[in-house]
């Protein structure tokens, strides 16, 4: 258990976005590899847990990849992340299934829980089409910046 969200979790969320951007269409992995600078071997594990997950589906063919296999706004960051991690739990005592022996003289457990709410609050209120918003904005406002010519509209 650990609080800090592994690379898997990112890249996965790397990868949805990336998917995402691309409305429907099947995106091969090595378009996701080769944008978003993660190794393709690493990204098709990622890949394998996000379709065991349900997030995406395959698509056989000459044309074939990956699609979202539902719309990007019933997505959430948590729903990802603990599918890739398991618990997001700061520490142990905030999880479901634990029983604390020093609940009683802990002066931290109450802290824990309210980094435990804003946690799943911050992830489950973020939804992946609003992080292909994001990165949308993100993409464009650096374009804007190294060509000041660039439409900014």
């Amino acid at each position: 258990m650990n609080m800090w969200v592994s690379t898997k979790a990112q890249y996965g969320l790397r990868a949805l976005i990336e998917i995402g951007r691309r409305d429907g269409e099947a995106v091969p992995l090595k378009d996701v590899s080769e944008r978003q600078g993660i190794s393709q071997h690493y990204l098709e594990q990622i890949a394998s847990n996000l379709r065991r997950a349900g997030f995406i589906k395959s698509i056989r063919g000459a044309h074939g990849g990956y699609r979202l296999s539902r719309p990007a706004a019933d997505i959430s960051a948590y729903d990802v992340v603990t599918a890739m991690e398991g618990s997001l739990a700061p520490v142990s005592c905030v999880e479901d299934d634990h029983t604390c022996d020093h609940q009683n003289v802990c002066g931290t457990q109450n802290l824990w829980h309210r980094v435990d709410a804003a946690l799943k609050d911050v992830l489950g209120s973020t939804t992946l089409a609003d992080l292909i918003v994001e990165s949308e904005q993100l993409q464009h406002a650096r374009l804007v910046q190294l060509d000041p010519h660039y439409p900014s509209a």
